[in-house]
């Protein structure tokens, strides 16, 4: 009732006071809101105490105990400003970043597109953010109380064949504010960091970042490190891409970031077309993002845990994503169009869909409906 409540007037009238603004207008509304919202304690736990869903049980994965199998994807909160205060909303786990070694503005404005005929995104912000030093303070001094994951990328000013000292200190920068690590080869805005998805060069850099994990750790346990990649891929790209992360122990994969696919869309093309380039999110990714999800886990028979996004708006959404082999998923869009009451609902319904289909627990869930 509560969640209805809240998703009747977040729809009726926050929603469109909010698509009023520029989009980029919008999302920095929305941080500082939550952040001025939430700084207090009082506030903060009321939410946690109507928000937090814990009703799956144990959810372990790649060592790491999570209270929901619900995440925020990388991108809204690329500083680590806001995570403290998104952790209250009845998220899982938060993913923070994209960030990089090197603070940087990202592309010019205007960067981010609403298609609301779509439920869709398309944004070509291009790793905005204020470095990995700040987000690590950032994250310090405002711990969520939930597992934290931290995507980092290539700073622009960059090259490709000097990508791996970049990464290697943007790891270490956050590498004690994160639970996990997460190595964004896949954003279609730096140009030419899709390189980086290609195996030999993939390869080389997960091979150093493992080695600097280990050194890190020290006599503790090294970070789990997950890859994200992108939709836009055959499957003989795919194939390579789970070899390399097999041999190189990592993790998990996230399947997808944003695609740059644009057939199908409902908003005209005229539109679509003046918006320019950058990665499409939302539902029109959708059934791209499951289809990946599948493919990797028949490969690996299951052995390479998933976290699942894309087009993630209803419990229906998220329980496609585990039926097709993923072990938590994340969303971005689905928070943008159906507001902060989003995951709440999802994990209530989810956890009631999981009992509806004769599930006693998640893990059985998982995989269940993938191809053979």
């Amino acid at each position: 009732m509560v969640a209805a409540a809240n998703l009747s007037f977040y729809h009726s009238i926050a929603r469109p006071i909010l698509f009023r603004l520029p989009p980029e207008s919008a999302h920095n509304f929305a941080i500082s809101s939550l952040k001025l919202a939430f700084k207090s304690r009082t506030v903060r736990s009321f939410f946690e105490r109507r928000f937090r869903q814990d009703s799956f049980g144990p959810l372990t994965r790649f060592g790491l105990k999570f209270t929901n199998p619900i995440g925020l994807a990388a991108g809204f909160d690329k500083n680590g400003v806001a995570a403290q205060a998104l952790s209250a909303l009845g998220f899982g786990f938060i993913e923070v970043g994209t960030v990089t070694n090197e603070p940087q503005f990202g592309n010019p404005k205007p960067r981010l597109f609403r298609l609301p005929r779509d439920q869709a995104l398309i944004n070509r912000l291009g790793f905005n953010n204020r470095g990995a030093e700040q987000l690590a303070q950032n994250l310090k001094s405002q711990r969520p109380d939930c597992v934290v994951g931290v995507n980092i990328g290539k700073s622009r000013s960059v090259k490709i064949d000097d990508a791996i000292p970049d990464y290697l200190a943007s790891f270490a920068a956050v590498y004690d504010v994160a639970d996990y690590i997460v190595v964004n080869v896949s954003s279609p805005n730096t140009p030419g960091l899709r390189q980086l998805q290609h195996a030999a060069l993939l390869e080389d850099l997960l091979e150093a970042l493992q080695e600097k994990n280990r050194a890190l750790a020290g006599p503790q346990t090294p970070r789990p490190m997950l890859v994200k990649i992108a939709p836009d891929m055959v499957e003989s790209q795919l194939e390579a891409i789970i070899d390399v992360a097999l041999r190189t122990n990592i993790a998990g994969i996230i399947a997808t970031n944003t695609t740059t696919d644009r057939d199908g869309l409902q908003t005209s093309p005229r539109k679509v077309a003046a918006y320019g380039d950058g990665g499409l999110s939302g539902t029109p990714l959708r059934g791209r993002a499951t289809q990946v999800i599948s493919f990797i886990y028949r490969s690996t028979r299951g052995a390479l845990p998933i976290i699942g996004v894309g087009g993630i708006f209803t419990a229906k959404d998220a329980w496609e994503k585990i039926c097709a082999g993923a072990s938590l998923v994340q969303l971005y869009t689905g928070l943008i169009y159906e507001g902060p009451s989003v995951a709440r609902r999802i994990n209530g319904e989810l956890s009631e869909m999981m009992k509806r289909e004769g599930f006693a627990s998640l893990d059985e869930a998982i995989g269940n409906c993938a191809q053979k």
